[in-house]
């Protein structure tokens, strides 16, 4: 029997702005922040007030069409150069989610054949509204297939945030445990608290718990204690980027659970939607990886908690090599190896 759950969200468009739940104020604070200007919707990005790539993409989608909407000319050829500047300065926000260099593009390849200024606006802003709508079909898809593959497990592990908040809705690796959720499913979600800036402490344990999902908080370096001690029977998590032979970029720490199952003999899932699929690139030595401020490490709430002059290394993903990986969940199905072959095959021939 399904029931209803209150499955959190974090984007809303309305008419002439577009509404975010500010992740950063998480979980002691619920504010919901408007933007408007394009600086609105690239601080957003850059600062983490709106983070998962899905939820990045759809919002920079709303920030390039909401921008150009108020950009006040009937030349066609300079409202395409704006639209130029203004994608090329959203896309320098976060450079290892591919989702928002692909609803950019889509944007660009909507108003490829407009013939007025106009006419562009009107599809860059029915372009931004699709993407939206089609990512919460894709989430539940994704949530589908992963509790298929879940249905016999009880506790499982998971890092980050890949839920509902990251997406329009239900998420990508927490969808199985919403979906469950409204059906009575049981699930025992380990969460990692995920360094640096602690998306699993703040996010995913409040996520899970407004849709009722038992959730159980432990540090990253807990990992492999937790999966021997509790009986972890699979860890799931999502992508910030997929090359063609898999290998994944994911939240700093994902390759380490890999490892961890390749040494316990669990599966490990990846679950993401097929826009975060770059087959543009071989291999996972071709995604960049973002470095972030060294003060997420050595501070805490503003109080300094390491030396003075400490040195820092804060990469904010890993890059998960395709051999670790059991199978990849997408909304078109589950792709199994070998990658390179069922990859091609199931993302860009289906």
């Amino acid at each position: 029997m399904t029931q209803t759950i209150a499955i959190p969200t974090s984007l809303q468009f309305q008419d002439d702005h577009f509404v975010i739940l500010n992740q950063q104020k998480l979980p002691q604070i619920i504010e919901y922040l408007r933007l408007s200007s394009i600086e609105d919707f690239y601080d957003a990005i850059v600062t983490l007030k709106v983070r998962g790539a899905p939820a990045i993409g759809i919002t920079a989608a709303y920030g390039l069409a909401l921008s150009l909407n108020q950009y006040d000319t009937e030349c066609l050829v300079t409202f395409k150069e704006k639209f130029q500047k203004d994608k090329d300065y959203l896309y320098s926000s976060r450079p290892t989610a591919v989702n928002l260099g692909w609803a950019l593009t889509s944007l660009e390849q909507a108003i490829e054949n407009v013939r007025s200024v106009n006419e562009a606006k009107t599809i860059l802003l029915h372009t931004a509204i699709m993407l939206h709508a089609e990512d919460e079909v894709t989430c539940r898809q994704i949530g589908e297939h992963g509790l298929q593959l879940l249905s016999d497990k009880n506790a499982i592990m998971t890092i980050c945030n890949a839920g509902s908040i990251a997406t329009s809705k239900y998420g990508t690796a927490l969808a199985p445990f919403h979906l469950g959720s409204e059906r009575g499913k049981t699930f025992h979600v380990y969460a990692c608290e995920t360094r640096p800036i602690l998306q699993g402490s703040r996010l995913t344990t409040w996520e899970l718990q407004q849709s009722g999902v038992e959730v159980t908080l432990i540090s990253d370096s807990m990992a492999a204690h937790t999966i021997e001690k509790k009986g972890v029977e699979a860890v799931i998590v999502g992508a910030d980027r997929i090359a063609a032979n898999g290998d994944t970029a994911n939240k700093i720490g994902t390759t380490m659970l890999a490892i961890l199952c390749k040494y316990y003999d669990i599966p490990f899932y990846v679950a993401a939607p097929s826009s975060t699929f770059d087959l543009s690139l071989h291999s996972g030595s071709g995604i960049p990886i973002e470095e972030r401020a060294p003060e997420e490490l050595t501070e805490m709430d503003g109080n300094r908690i390491a030396p003075q002059d400490t040195l820092v290394y804060n990469p904010a993903f890993d890059v998960t090599s395709h051999e670790l990986i059991t199978a990849i969940i997408t909304e078109k199905g589950v792709i199994y190896p070998s990658f390179n072959e069922n990859i091609e095959k199931m993302i860009k021939h289906t």
